[in-house]
C-alpha cells in the first residue's frame, strides 16, 4: 500500500525567501516561475480536488458493492469489467459517495485546521492540496505547504496540533456512524481480503455498539472504512518525526530533544516494517526522503511553553494512541 499521510513542508530558514538576482531571468527562469505560479495557484488546487472526489467516488462503488453483498470491503480483486461498467453507467459513481463524502470531509477539516492557523498568525500558506491516486484508499492524502518564517514557538504548536484534532473531531462522528451500520462479515474470507488493523477508538466503539461480535470480524460499512482511513493518517501525522504535525509538537514541548525522538523513532520503523507490517518500511525511506529535522523558530527559541499547550500536548497524545495500530493492513 502506498504511503498516505500530511505533511506540512517548511524549508530551512536559510533556503526560503532568498533575494532574487538582478538582471534578465532567462527563459529556463521564467518557465519555472510560471509553473509555480500555476501549481500554487487556487484553480490547480481545486483541479486536484476534484480528481480527488472521482478517484475516491471509485474507490467508494468498490466497497460499497463488497459491502452490499457481506463481503470484506477492501480487497485486491477489481477487474477491468468494473472500470468498464463504471464508463458505461456513471451514475453508479453515486454510490460511493458515503464514502468519498466521509473521507474528503476528514482530510477537509485537518488541511484547514492548519491552514486557518497559519491564516491567524498571518503566516503564508498554499492552499491545501489534495492528491488522487489508484491506491486502496483512492487518495494519496493532502498537505498545505508554509512559505514565510514561523516566528514563535508558540505557533508552530498552533499550527501543528490543529490538523489533528480537527480532523479527529470529524472523524469520530463518522466513526460511530460507520460501525453502528457495520455487520459481522461472512467466514471463511475469500483470497485477496485486506484485513485492517484495530485502532483502540475502532476496538472501544465496536464493543461499545456490537457487544455481540467480536472487532476482528466485524465488517465496516464505507462510512466506518473512511473513518478508519481518517484514523490511520492522523496517527501517521501525529508520529513525532521531522515536520509532521507530531513532530511539531515534540519540537516545540521538548526543544532539541527532538531529534532523539525523530531519529529514534526512524529506527524503530525498520523493525516494525520487518515483523509487522511493510508499509513502515516505505514510510521510514520516505521520511529519511524528507528530513527528519526540524527549523527553529525565529523568536526566544527557548521561552518555555505554556499550561495550556502542555495540556493539548497530552490530549494530542490521547488522540494518537486511539489512532494508532501497529499493524495497520494484512493480506489474507
Amino acid at each position: 500500500m502506498a504511503d498516505v499521510f500530511h505533511r506540512t513542508s517548511i524549508p530551512p530558514p536559510e533556503l526560503r525567501e532568498l533575494p532574487q538576482a538582478s538582471g534578465k531571468r532567462g527563459v529556463s527562469g521564467g518557465v519555472a516561475a510560471y509553473l509555480a505560479r500555476c501549481l500554487g495557484s487556487l484553480p490547480f488546487c481545486i483541479l486536484l480536488f476534484a480528481l480527488t472526489v472521482l478517484s475516491t467516488l471509485i474507490v467508494g462503488v468498490h466497497l460499497e458493492d463488497n459491502f452490499s453483498h457481506n463481503l470484506p470491503v477492501f480487497d485486491l480483486d477489481i477487474s477491468w469489467r468494473f472500470f468498464t461498467g463504471l464508463l458505461n453507467h456513471p451514475s453508479r459513481l453515486s454510490a460511493g459517495i458515503p464514502y468519498a463524502f466521509t473521507l474528503i470531509l476528514i482530510l477537509l477539516a485537518h488541511e484547514m485546521g492548519h491552514y486557518l492557523t497559519c491564516r491567524h498568525y498571518h503566516i503564508d500558506a498554499t492552499y491545501p492540496y489534495f492528491f488522487p491516486a489508484p491506491t486502496l484508499i483512492g487518495t494519496f492524502g493532502a498537505f498545505i505547504r508554509i512559505r514565510s518564517h514561523v516566528a514563535t514557538r508558540e505557533e508552530w504548536f498552533d499550527i501543528g496540533i490543529a490538523g489533528p484534532i480537527a480532523g479527529f473531531a470529524v472523524t469520530i462522528p463518522a466513526l460511530v456512524i460507520g460501525v453502528w451500520h457495520s455487520r459481522r462479515v461472512l467466514t471463511p474470507l475469500p483470497p485477496d481480503t485486506i484485513t485492517l488493523g484495530q485502532p483502540a477508538a475502532a476496538r472501544l466503539l465496536s464493543h461499545l455498539l456490537h457487544p455481540a461480535i467480536s472487532p476482528g470480524v466485524l465488517n465496516l460499512s464505507p462510512v466506518g472504512c473512511a473513518a478508519w482511513v481518517g484514523l490511520f493518517l492522523t496517527a501517521l501525522n501525529l508520529l513525532p518525526m521531522g515536520q509532521l504535525d507530531g513532530g511539531h509538537i515534540v519540537y516545540v514541548v521538548s526543544g532539541a530533544r527532538h531529534r532523539f525522538v525523530s531519529f529514534g523513532l526512524f529506527a524503530a520503523l525498520i523493525p516494525l516494517g520487518i515483523f509487522f507490517w511493510r508499509g513502515w518500511l516505505l514510510f521510514a525511506v520516505l521520511m529519511l526522503f524528507l528530513g527528519l529535522r526540524h527549523p527553529p523558530p525565529l523568536i526566544a527559541p527557548d521561552r518555555p511553553l505554556d499550561g495550556t499547550r502542555r495540556a493539548l500536548a497530552f490530549a494530542a497524545l490521547a488522540v494518537f494512541l486511539l489512532c494508532f495500530t501497529i499493524n495497520p493492513l494484512a493480506v489474507c
